[in-house]
Parts: structure tokens; C-alpha cells; sequence
């Protein structure tokens, strides 16, 4: 059997040491940051988010016309099925098959072209993003910054958001 004194004075240690630790802690300088926030605030991310829906704006527009056309065959189906001869049936339910399948083949490469595009981007401005954060810790003497993602509570005086956002646009301005 283990007696308590064989915990006791590793246990002690412990204690000791996380108090003298806690001194240094309290000194160090945080700072609370919304990345993503910060990122998407910037004029280069709103200029690239209108470039992005004006590039892909014909093919959106497309879409939309697919859905309404198969709308369109999906409501004569509906209300004049029984008055269309059974080859007319077939003929439209093959149509509307054929541009379900359009759409989705369209939509999904949409999509992809869309995130491969927004994640090129995203990772070019989180980039220069960590970049002036950076120098802005260095500028105000912050030990650390964090994402306000992995925070629990932090006071707003903390937070340099709108500071990164900032220094980003005169950092990188939008040609």
C-alpha cells in the first residue's frame, strides 16, 4: 500500500512551482483577435468577394435558368399529365432528367471552382493577415494573441480586430 506521504511531497512541488509560475503569467500582455473577422473586413477581401460573384455570375444566372425551366417541366407534368399522351409524358420526364442532371453537374462544378478560388484567396490573406498581427504585437509589446475562436471570455479592451483590419488595408491597399 502507498502511504500519502509518498504523494505529499511531489505534490508540493507542484503547487510550488505553478505559484511562482503565476507571476510571470499575470505580467504578459494579451491581446484577443477575430481573424476571420478582421480577414473579410478588409477592402482587398470585399474587392475579391465582388470580383469572385461578377466571374461566376453567368454561370449562376445559368443555373437559375435550369431550375426554372425544370420547373417549368415538373409544373406541366403536374397539370397537364393526364391530358399529354404517354409518349409526351415520357418526352418531358426524360427532358427534366436531363436537366436535373445539368444542373447538378454545373452546380458542383460551380462550387468547386468557387471554394478552390475563396481558398486561394483566403490563404493569401490569412497570410498577410498573421504578417500584421504580427507587427502589431511587436508595436504594442503583446506576449500573445489570441483567436477569439479558442476564448471563453475575454474584456473588448483586448481586442485588436478592427486595428488588424486596418493595418492590413494600409498595409496591402487594394489596387
Amino acid at each position: 500500500m502507498i502511504s500519502w506521504n509518498a504523494f505529499r511531497l511531489p505534490l508540493l512541488a507542484a503547487v510550488t512551482c505553478a505559484f511562482t509560475v503565476l507571476p510571470a503569467a499575470a505580467q504578459s500582455k494579451i491581446a484577443i483577435i477575430n481573424m476571420q473577422q478582421a480577414l473579410l473586413a478588409t477592402a482587398e477581401m470585399k474587392k475579391a468577394q465582388a470580383e469572385l460573384e461578377a466571374k461566376f455570375k453567368p454561370r449562376q444566372e445559368e443555373m437559375d435558368k435550369l431550375r426554372q425551366d425544370l420547373e417549368g417541366i415538373q409544373k406541366q407534368l403536374q397539370t397537364m399529365g393526364d391530358k399529354l399522351t404517354q409518349q409526351a409524358q415520357q418526352d418531358l420526364t426524360i427532358q427534366g432528367q436531363r436537366k436535373q442532371r445539368e444542373l447538378q453537374r454545373i452546380g458542383e462544378d460551380l462550387q468547386s471552382e468557387v471554394d478552390f478560388e475563396r481558398n486561394t484567396i483566403l490563404g493569401k490573406g490569412g497570410r498577410q493577415m498573421a504578417d500584421v498581427v504580427r507587427k502589431i504585437a511587436e508595436e504594442k509589446g503583446l506576449d500573445v494573441v489570441i483567436d477569439v475562436s479558442n476564448t471563453v471570455y475575454f474584456k473588448p479592451a483586448l481586442e485588436i480586430t478592427k486595428d488588424a483590419a486596418d493595418a492590413y488595408d494600409k498595409a496591402y491597399p487594394v489596387k
